[in-house]
Formats: C-alpha cells, structure tokens, sequence
C-alpha cells in the first residue's frame, strides 16, 4: 500500500478518494456525505476496488464512463450508398454541398432526410474519401490530421508585458544584407532589467538560436523565467525543446501584433541606430566586428544609461537593487 502511495503520490483523484474513505471510516455516512457529497454506495465500489487490487491506490483512479453497449446508428442504406457515389464522382464535395442533391433524392425515394452533420459523419465512418494520390483532404482519421492534432499548442500573450520582477525575456532577429551578402542580428532583452544581448550569425536556425540562449543565460545575471518570441521558425524545433527541457514556459506573440514585443522592438532601432549602421565597413570582417560587438553588449549593459532605470545601467540598477556585489560587474560579460 505504501509503495503504491509512493507512485501514485501526483494523482490527486485518487489520494482525494482515499482520503475521502478514510473520512467515512473515522466519521460516517452522513459527515462524509456532507463534506465530500460521496455516500455509503460510492464509497463501498472504491473499497471493493481497493480490496480486489491487493490494496493497491492504482485501483481508485478514475475508469472510462463509456456505456458497455452503445448506440448504433440507423441510416438507410440508400442514403449511405449515394452519399458514397457522389463522393467517387467528386472527392472534395463537403456535407453542405451534398445536403441540398441529398434532400431531392430522399424527397423523391419518399424516404426522411439527414442533417448536413450526419452526413460528415456518414463519411467519417464509412471513410467515404477517394483521392487518388496526395494528401487525404478533411478526413480527421487521416495520418496527417492526427498528427495536425497532437501538434503542442503554443502559449501565446496578448498584450506588452509589465513584469514586476526580473526574468521576463524577449527575443526578436534584425536581417541585414550589406554588398549583397544577408547577417542576421538575434537580440534578447529582459523586459524589466533592460538587461541585453545582441550576437551576429549567417543563418538564422533553431540551431543558432538554441546557441543564442546557452550564451544570454551565462551572462544574464538574474534567472530565465519567461522567453518570449514571434512565430519564427527558429523559434521551434530543438530551441523550443530545450525550454520545455529547462521548464522555462515559451510565450509566442500573436502574428501581425508587434506591439506585444514592444521592448524588443525599441531595443532593435538601438542596435540598428547606435551600432550597425556605424560599423558597416567592418561587417564582413567578422573577427574584428564581433570584437566590436562584444565590446558595444558591455558598454550597453554596464555603462549606457536608461531613463526607465532612472538613468542608470542594467548592472548598476541590479546592483543598487541587491541583485549582486559591485564586483560582480567585471564577469558579467566575456
């Protein structure tokens, strides 16, 4: 019984259920009924339950409620047979296409009608879908629908956030093509700390913005709590994973609404305005640009002021809030 407690000890229906049996054991039927609205019948199934399982909690977890014998459903054979003809002849014809001609040919057999819903699923069932070759279109059993639905559904935020504590980055990517040749800028920046770190690459990949994110963490000088970015595809695949991987929830924004990456946004026009745009003859010179760049993140995070921070830098306000020892302020950045 202990070891079981000890599996299962995150289910909290079944904890709740033993909880609840061993309330009606100490107090009653009626105090137990009262306080847990399960009476003497439901309480005795469990018991049973847990008794035939040799004691184990698996026993009290929730069972499908599905009926043994379930409803079948009665459609006329005529119905189903035309419906299957019209879908070989026209494979796309939706069921609102095909209730209107349905509707005749019942009217004219002297037979009753379906609703345009019975007829989807008339087809779901009997799998009324004809396509030659490619994708099977709209049939929800199909591979490719299945897998549709077991996509992972994306957090999304809706409006410019105004967190009270540190930790809440944004990332966004600046493309440039200078001479022809293209170089993508990803910046991330906390949207209270003002915290940030722009790094330079060739290709704008999962990949490389997985690196991006080992190389903010180890010089933020708070902790990841929230990441925040647009639909890009760098912003999936094994980027994404590795936040699921450190439980670090990952935010998307809604598409077309850049104002929710308000802060983010700013920071691109000053990275644009304060540094690219002045270091363009060394952009192809990456030893020498990347130089710069390191040197610019520092001046940025140390020594630039902020009016939003009081005038003060990130490392300084982080500092004066008890976020480190002044001393600290050197490996911040390598």
């Amino acid at each position: 019984m202990l070891s079981n407690l000890r599996r299962f000890s995150k289910d909290e229906v079944a904890q709740k259920r033993l909880e609840i049996m061993n309330f009606y054991s100490q107090f009653g039927e009626t105090a137990a009924k009262q306080a847990f609205g399960a009476d003497r019948k439901v309480i005795s199934r469990w018991k049973k339950r847990l008794k035939l399982s040799g004691g184990k909690l698996a026993s009290l977890l929730p069972v499908s409620t599905r009926p043994k014998t379930v409803r079948r459903p009665l459609t006329n054979l005529k119905i189903i047979e035309f419906i299957k003809k019209q879908r070989e002849d026209h494979p796309r014809i939706g069921k609102d296409k095909l209730k209107p001609d349905l509707d005749e040919y019942c009217q004219a057999m002297g037979i009753p009608t379906v609703s345009a819903s019975t007829i989807g699923n008339i087809i779901k069932r009997h799998r009324f879908f004809f396509q030659k070759a490619g994708r099977v279109y709209h049939n929800p059993n199909s591979k490719w629908a299945l897998k549709q639905a077991k996509k992972k559904l994306r957090l999304r935020i809706k409006h410019s956030p105004r967190p009270q504590e540190y930790g809440h980055i944004l990332s966004d990517t600046v493309e440039r093509i200078t001479d022809g040749l293209r170089d993508y800028f990803i910046s991330a920046i906390d949207a209270k700390l003002k915290f940030a770190l722009t790094l330079n690459y060739k290709r704008l990949t999962a990949k490389n913005m997985r690196d991006f994110y080992f190389r903010f963490k180890s010089v933020y000088p708070a902790e990841v709590k929230i990441w925040q970015s647009d639909n890009g595809s760098e912003n999936l695949g094994e980027f994404d994973q590795q936040l699921t991987d450190d439980n670090i929830p990952h935010y998307f924004i809604y598409p077309t609404c850049p104002k929710i990456d308000t802060f983010i946004e700013r920071y691109n026009r000053t990275i644009q305005e304060e540094f690219i745009d002045y270091h363009l003859d060394t952009i192809h010179d990456k030893p020498v640009f990347h130089q710069k760049l390191a040197e610019w993140n520092i001046y940025y995070n140390a020594k630039r002021r902020h009016h939003s921070l009081g005038l003060k830098s990130p490392l300084n306000y982080f500092v004066d809030n008890g976020g480190m020892s002044q001393m600290s302020l050197t490996y911040t950045i390598g």
